[in-house]
């Protein structure tokens, strides 16, 4: 959430089956024992715990990636640009509702019903935007209504780290995500061959339509979708490029107009 020009925030969901769901929670679990990790510890992307090296605990946040790929899980996010958002709050709320709208998208293709765990977070808003999302779906700017239901999610809920594996396991996956994009954009040459290594890692959690297809926005959004202004549009585009680099072919191109 910290506000930086020329930074990315990015937020993110994680799609887990529900039939799967169990035993993704105890591969976690044996990932956790095998690393001897306090069952007490509160296991996020950082810090690591005290008995664990760096190195050690880049093995245990690398095995939850590959217990969720695995598992079938696939990764929804959104970026955009802190000089463009402005306000982070209001930018939360904002990608909150476009990843429950990709949410309810994915669930139509299958279909199914789903669940929205939100992580917890301080914001007076919060409690009254999930209510909304719930009884009245999405609201403004749509292309075809004035109000979208999201009929496919049966509920939006809060949760937090330890109540069950799977806010830990959004929370290395949105992290390790949010490292290596970082890295790219602060130009940070010392950890360009991690981030490249990481996103490599995270490649097969990427939703595409068909399977061997470049990634579908729905799972990776660049917002807004048109970018105006030069100099952030190559910033995107640049982006955009760097995850190509590493086998993650977005689909969404940056236009710099909408086309009626």
């Amino acid at each position: 959430m910290q506000e930086r020009p020329g930074d990315f925030f990015v937020y993110a969901g994680l799609v887990i089956d529900g039939e799967r769901a169990l035993g993704l929670s105890k591969k976690i679990d044996k990932i956790r024992t095998d690393a001897k990790i306090d069952r007490a510890f509160r296991l996020k992307f950082a810090p690591r715990p005290d008995n664990l090296s760096h190195a050690e605990f880049n093995t245990v946040k690398q095995a939850m990636i590959e217990a969720a790929i695995e598992h079938g899980c696939k990764l929804l996010s959104s970026v955009i640009l802190h000089d463009i958002a402005k306000d982070p709050d209001d930018a939360r709320r904002k990608e909150i509702n476009r990843v429950c709208y990709h949410f309810n998208e994915l669930l139509n293709r299958y279909p199914d019903t789903g669940l929205v765990l939100i992580d917890r977070f301080t914001d007076a808003q919060i409690d009254s935007h999930l209510v909304k999302k719930f009884s009245v779906g999405l609201t403004g700017a749509l292309p075809f209504a004035e109000e979208l239901r999201m009929a496919n999610i049966a509920g939006f809920h809060y949760s937090a780290i330890g109540q069950s594996h799977f806010p830990s396991l959004i929370d290395i996956v949105l992290g390790s995500l949010r490292f290596a994009i970082n890295a790219h954009t602060r130009e940070e040459k010392g950890k360009l061959e991690t981030a490249a290594k990481v996103l490599r890692i995270l490649e097969p959690l990427f939703f595409r339509e068909p399977e061997n297809a470049a990634v579908h926005e729905i799972s990776f959004f660049f917002s807004p979708k048109v970018v105006k202004v030069a100099k952030y549009r190559s910033r995107y585009e640049a982006l955009k490029n760097f995850l190509a680099d590493q086998g993650i072919n977005t689909a969404q191109p940056i236009p710099t107009s909408v086309n009626h």
